[in-house]
């Protein structure tokens, strides 16, 4: 695409006339810069693409897209914000792929993956091919790609719809993150369904009130758009168990349907029958009652299999396919994930990092725990402080043996974030081990038969962040290795 065409998109940049050369691709990193880049200088927390610029051009990039005047020898358009800037240069120099995909967004603090993952599963079994965007990773049919963000920036975002549309995808779904919503990143994205989970406190650190982060997750119903698409129906799939729903279904014109648990709604879970192997429950809807029997478990994977029903059905899947889906799906890596190498105790790995989550997986397993229960649990470093004293009274009031210890401290003194984690619970009993392999081991050693173990926090994450360093550390590899070492004793 010519330079020119491409800024047309714009529409207010910095007038330039000057050359016109063939744009082959754009890109906000340097070192990804090939011959006829355009490079745009993106503002980030830690560095400043203006400084990388001279370094772009030294690596092909025709022309760059800045905030300020720069000396270089290729042409420089200067616009108020980059940021924004690109969302609308990969719009249209992908073709607008989001336009050509049914794409269903789901936000919320908790449940984001699971669903995400179930609607997904919905979707293949019908003999679509499908794409998926979120924590764990990219997926372009069956193959995997490695992501950064929980939401990829819009210059990414947009390849990645692109992709899907040139490799036949016919639906996408992705975990749309606050961080996204407030930074543009999804700006351009055409959604057809918004889905939301629920909003508990997490991010504090980034938006500062709860407020600030209920407003972030609107954007994404809002921005469904001010008109009603009859012949291409926008949807917004709510939780009428949550307070907030009702805003964000003020805040919509898109069609509206509603799934909860304890109040009145489009779709409801009714009879609820839980056991240490599985959910039945009774799933009432508009066409009748049908009886649904998962293999997941929890109060917590009812309401992701509800949200994941609204946005199946609103798709136009019939309803008694759906349930067959679902009741096939046996969990998500790393979200009430089993571990059984064989021993007489439980072991469970799950991504429980707010209080919201831990209380909920807490409360799941008091309803089936025989005798005690372990929870392995931290607090993220360079995170929201003020959950901390919040997620330790939490392990403390539902688990009989808690165990506080890391959990990616950062740069933060770990012993920092316990003392934090321990301000909660004065006088409460638990154990403090710093070291997170250290504190799996300990549970481990200690747990007898009919003991259950929740680690949790890290859930799918194969890393441990420790200062300015990554390094390796899987939650469920760490507990099978205990286990085997104590079979071994």
């Amino acid at each position: 695409m010519k330079l020119h065409k491409l800024l047309g998109y714009l529409h207010s940049f910095i007038a330039y006339k000057g050359e016109n050369p063939d744009i082959t691709s754009i890109e906000n990193d340097n070192r990804k810069v090939t011959q006829g880049s355009l490079f745009i200088c993106i503002k980030g927390y830690t560095v400043d693409g203006h400084d990388f610029a001279e370094s772009a051009v030294e690596n092909g990039a025709v022309a760059v897209l800045a905030e300020k005047e720069l000396a270089l020898n290729v042409p420089v358009i200067v616009v108020k914000d980059t940021t924004r800037a690109m969302a609308i240069l990969a719009d249209a120099f992908y073709e607008q792929p989001s336009h050509k995909l049914h794409l269903i967004g789901v936000t919320g603090t908790n449940g984001k993956t699971t669903t995400s993952h179930l609607i997904e599963k919905v979707f293949t079994d019908e003999g679509q091919k499908t794409g998926l965007i979120g924590t764990m990773y990219t997926m372009i049919g069956s193959r995997k790609l490695e992501v950064k963000n929980t939401t990829p920036e819009s210059l990414t975002l947009q390849k990645t719809f692109k992709q899907m549309v040139d490799e036949k995808v016919r639906t996408a779904v992705m975990e749309v993150s606050s961080h996204a919503l407030v930074n543009g990143r999804v700006h351009g994205t055409d959604y057809d369904i918004a889905v939301f989970t629920n909003l508990t406190q997490d991010h504090l650190d980034y938006h500062q009130t709860m407020e600030e982060y209920k407003k972030a997750k609107s954007l994404l119903f809002a921005q469904l758009g001010n008109v009603f698409h009859h012949e291409k129906p926008k949807y917004a799939v709510l939780n009428a168990d949550d307070v907030v729903s009702k805003e964000y279904e003020r805040n919509t014109v898109a069609y509206i349907l509603t799934y909860g648990i304890d109040n009145n709604a489009d779709l409801q879970a009714k009879n609820i029958q839980m056991t240490a192997s599985g959910t039945t429950f009774d799933l009432v809807t508009p066409f009748g009652i049908e009886k649904l029997s998962m293999q997941l478990i929890g109060k917590f994977s009812i309401y992701n299999v509800l949200a994941s029903v609204g946005a199946c059905l609103v798709s136009g899947i019939p309803l008694n396919r759906i349930i067959s889906s679902l009741e096939t799906v046996k969990g998500v890596r790393g979200r009430f994930e089993l571990v059984n190498a064989g021993q007489d105790y439980t072991v469970i790995v799950d991504y429980a990092h707010t209080p919201d989550s831990l209380e909920n997986v807490l409360k799941t397993i008091q309803q089936f725990a025989k005798k005690r229960i372990f929870v392995v649990v931290g607090c993220g470093g360079d995170r929201d402080s003020t959950k901390r004293p919040l997620m330790a009274e939490i392990a403390c009031q539902y688990a009989t043996n808690p165990i506080f210890t890391s959990d990616n401290p950062r740069s933060e003194d770990p012993e920092l974030i316990l003392r934090d984690m321990e301000d909660g619970v004065k006088g409460s009993h638990y154990k403090k081990i710093t070291d997170r392999a250290e504190a799996i081991d300990f549970a481990v050693q200690q747990a007898e038969k009919e003991d259950i173990i929740l680690i949790a926090g890290k859930g799918h994450e194969t890393y441990q962040i420790i200062g300015d360093k990554i390094l390796d550390f899987d939650d469920k590899e760490i507990a099978i290795k205990a286990i085997k070492k104590r079979k071994e004793k």
